[in-house]
């Protein structure tokens, strides 16, 4: 019988997607696959996507990381959640966390007996009942404990910061070590077939010829296949993300060392701050229609919490997706998939899950067209998800400061986000769509964060008596204080567990 396995697989671009691929191919296949791996030097990576959200630990399991490994060798720290200022009004500030809120009673979600007492002004700050903001709030970061089933302690959930360009070099030499060849050089021509147009092989500019049969576009904005050669088409979501571009510098350190990401709503767009263990990387999104770059890198640079350690980087970008992300025998991973702005670190996530996706569907020779299709089908459904809950951030605003903030606070949005916001508003409730990637207390903490407020609340929370409510919420708030009270510091828990100083003494 004729040999159906693509046993050729050519990945054209590093970095982050890259490197992950490679390091995921490698572990899923077997020897007699070839997998390459073609990156210059001379073009250099994007490199500023350093926070992760919690399926991070998914990826390295698969991959039979050591945490502590990992996170020493990346320079990394540990992430709770999200920290949003001045993105419902001026001065306002709210964190969302990974982790679950409160204790349900029964069969209703513990929000709703918090905003029945909230809407009587019994209760206080909503961050003050889950275990992940509150203690990010104080700076404390433990892991989550299995022996501790009853405790909310058991329901931390945790992400990663980390050196992106060391974390594609620490997924180098795991993937290296496994066979995956690298080879340096820019691509010069790419070879179609004539009948089919699929790829059949990248030339360098050394001469260097590479032939293969299925090409994963690692390539960035420029989608060297999935674009440039195959010309797919791009969607754009300008109108929905105005921001179009970043400018970004790393800074020194500053204490405390946060177990939580800043995003800060600034005149035209927002800043990020991502505590690492050597360093802070920052950066500025914005819209250049709002602002000009020369003001965003001066905001920029007046807010760093130290000394400036390289010069201001800026890069430009259009929010939106490809139309097909597999088109032919070419998947396109990372940013030349398609490009959201990084305001809930889902640049990462969304090169994982495309990997995850290429392994679920990993072709035959003859590659079917109804498998690519559906391919298709899930990459349009995540990234469309993940646009809407972008959108609300910026849509659910009260901010009339700027010309930016009314253009947000009064533009059309999607009629799924619309209804979403609608059903919230009405008696707080949250239903996931299907395998959308944020779950229903992602969307309350930053539904209620950016100012919605339910007309009611679950018609079943009545079944309990006023006071039983008041003494559940009090008991969840108590427990949760002393927990965190009970918890390290975060930078007490790197220190003892995972200081890269440790790794380069030894």
């Amino acid at each position: 019988m004729q040999d159906q396995r693509v046993r050729e697989v050519v990945i054209v671009g590093g970095g982050t997607a890259g490197w992950m691929t490679a390091a995921a191919l490698s572990k899923v296949l077997s020897k007699d696959y070839s997998i390459r791996l073609v990156e210059s030097e001379e073009i250099g990576t994007v490199g500023v996507g350093e926070a992760t959200i919690p399926l991070i630990k998914v990826f390295n399991t698969a991959l039979e990381l050591d945490e502590q490994d990992f996170v020493r060798r990346t320079q990394g720290s540990f992430k709770l959640g999200i920290e949003f200022v001045n993105w419902h009004q001026l001065g306002d500030s709210y964190i969302h966390g990974f982790g679950k809120i409160g204790q349900d009673l029964g069969v209703v979600p513990f929000y709703h007996y918090w905003l029945k007492l909230h809407q009587q002004g019994l209760v206080g700050h909503f961050d003050d009942y889950s275990i992940n903001t509150a203690a990010a709030r104080a700076n404390k970061f433990l892991p989550a404990r299995s022996d501790r089933p009853n405790s909310p302690i058991a329901d931390i959930g945790y992400a990663y910061h980390f050196d992106a360009g060391l974390y594609a070099r620490f997924l180098r030499g795991y993937a290296e070590a496994r066979g995956v060849v690298r080879s340096e050089g820019k691509v010069a021509t790419v070879e179609q077939h004539p009948e089919s147009g699929f790829v059949t092989a990248v030339t360098l500019h050394s001469g260097e010829r590479i032939g293969g049969q299925l090409f994963i576009d690692c390539s960035g904005f420029r989608g060297l296949l999935i674009e440039q050669t195959l010309q797919t088409g791009y969607i754009d979501w300008t109108h929905w993300l105005p921001c179009n571009r970043a400018v970004a510098v790393p800074c020194e350190s500053a204490t405390p060392l946060t177990p939580y990401t800043r995003s800060t709503a600034r005149k035209a767009g927002w800043q990020w701050r991502i505590p690492l263990q050597h360093r802070t990387g920052n950066g500025h999104v914005f819209s250049n229609d709002f602002i000009s770059e020369d003001e965003a890198t001066a905001i920029l640079l007046a807010n760093l919490d130290g000394k400036p350690l390289a010069d201001p980087r800026v890069l430009s970008f259009v929010t939106g997706k490809r139309r097909k992300f597999w088109n032919k025998n070419v998947v396109a991973v990372g940013l030349a998939s398609g490009f959201m702005e990084p305001l809930e670190s889902t640049s990462i996530h969304l090169i994982q899950s495309a990997i995850a996706r290429l392994t679920a569907f990993f072709p035959h020779a003859g590659f079917e067209q109804i498998d690519i299709d559906e391919f298709n089908a899930h990459s349009d459904f995540e990234f469309d998800k993940i646009r809407d809950f972008l959108i609300l951030h910026y849509h659910a605003t009260d901010r009339t400061d700027t010309p930016f903030w009314n253009y947000c606070r009064n533009m059309d949005i999607p009629d799924s986000l619309r209804h979403k916001m609608e059903l919230f508003r009405s008696n707080g409730r949250i239903f996931r769509d299907g395998g959308e990637l944020f779950a229903e207390p992602s969307w309350v903490q930053v539904m209620h964060g950016q100012g919605l407020r339910p007309r009611g609340y679950h018609a079943l929370v009545d079944a309990q008596t006023d006071e039983a409510i008041r003494k559940h919420v009090d008991t969840v708030r108590a427990v949760i204080a002393n927990c965190v009270q009970a918890m390290p510091t975060h930078a007490d828990f790197i220190a003892k567990h995972f200081d890269a100083k440790a790794l380069h003494a030894a």
